[in-house]
């Protein structure tokens, strides 16, 4: 069982029963650099650039008018299918891929039973005592202060999970921006090749320079598929998981509020807690 869990003395004569409450402690949400996207990226490029060199080839395999296409004109599109206000917003969010928060569920799991279980034997004003702990995560401290204040265990049900559905909504638009533009860079690709095999065409009087033509509209295609599959499709689906890992994090709290809220035995809270968690990251609380 968690230290936490311990059964402590209560009612000795001259003490403050506060000073007998277990120490529980809160991991800060601490953002951290998520290198499996730099490396990733990184890496699949520098595959394709150390390709390109050992290659048996002078190509020039850059091309400013090709990059123009392939980038502005993705922007562009996409920025067609969506508010500016949803463009503002899915910046920070995508940025979230690369330095995001980092979520121990297990860690979590944990504190939520030292809180039931704190709440369970001394009641729940006791949770008042660790406020400047749970300030270190805001939605927990946010609402378990909902628990204080006497919400019902339906009320905190429905509120928590408006917001974690509207957290849910705002992600999944934010990852079906980089989902369009994945979309969209390889046909700006074939837009771009298109338009060089037409200036192409119309210069047939001169075949030396059909080869180095045909050479810099293909380069369109080439960046598309690399903006395309390399960056915008992988960020989506990072974006995806971050938002399951934060919608679960916010799930995990609701359930022991709602659990702490209903006055329910915490040995039943860490069944519910388990059955949100992967096999991987369940605890074993009481013994």
């Amino acid at each position: 069982m968690s230290d936490a869990a311990q059964t402590t003395p209560q009612g000795q004569e001259g003490q403050d029963p506060s000073a007998l409450l277990p120490d529980i402690s809160v991991q800060h949400q601490q953002k951290t650099a998520d290198y499996a996207t730099v490396l990733g990226i990184v890496f699949a490029l520098g595959f394709i650039a150390v390709a390109i060199l050992i290659g048996q080839s002078n190509a020039n395999f850059f091309n400013v008018p090709s990059v123009l296409i392939v980038l502005l004109g993705t922007i562009a599109a996409t920025s067609i299918s969506y508010t500016p206000s949803e463009l503002a917003k899915a910046w920070s969010v995508i940025g979230k891929t690369v330095v995001r928060p980092t979520f121990d569920h297990s860690a979590l799991a944990r504190t939520l039973l030292d809180l039931a279980v704190v709440a369970r034997k001394n009641g729940l004003l006791a949770i008042t005592k660790y406020e400047s702990e749970l300030r270190k995560n805001p939605d927990l401290h946010f609402i378990m202060q909902m628990v204080v204040d006497g919400y019902s265990a339906e009320d905190i049900k429905r509120l928590v999970s408006q917001e974690t559905d509207a957290l849910l909504e705002r992600h999944k638009r934010s990852a079906s921006i980089t989902r369009r533009a994945s979309e969209v860079a390889p046909a700006m690709g074939l837009i771009g090749t298109l338009v060089g095999l037409v200036q192409m065409l119309a210069d047939l009087e001169n075949p030396e320079a059909i080869g180095p033509a045909m050479a810099v509209a293909l380069l369109t295609t080439f960046y598309g598929a690399i903006l395309g599959t390399i960056i915008m499709a992988p960020l989506s689906i990072k974006l995806e998981k971050y938002s399951y890992e934060q919608a679960l994090s916010k799930t995990m709290i609701m359930t022991a509020a709602i659990s702490i809220a209903a006055q329910e035995n915490p040995r039943r809270l860490e069944m519910l807690l388990n059955a949100e968690l992967p096999p991987s990251e369940r605890i074993t609380y009481f013994e």
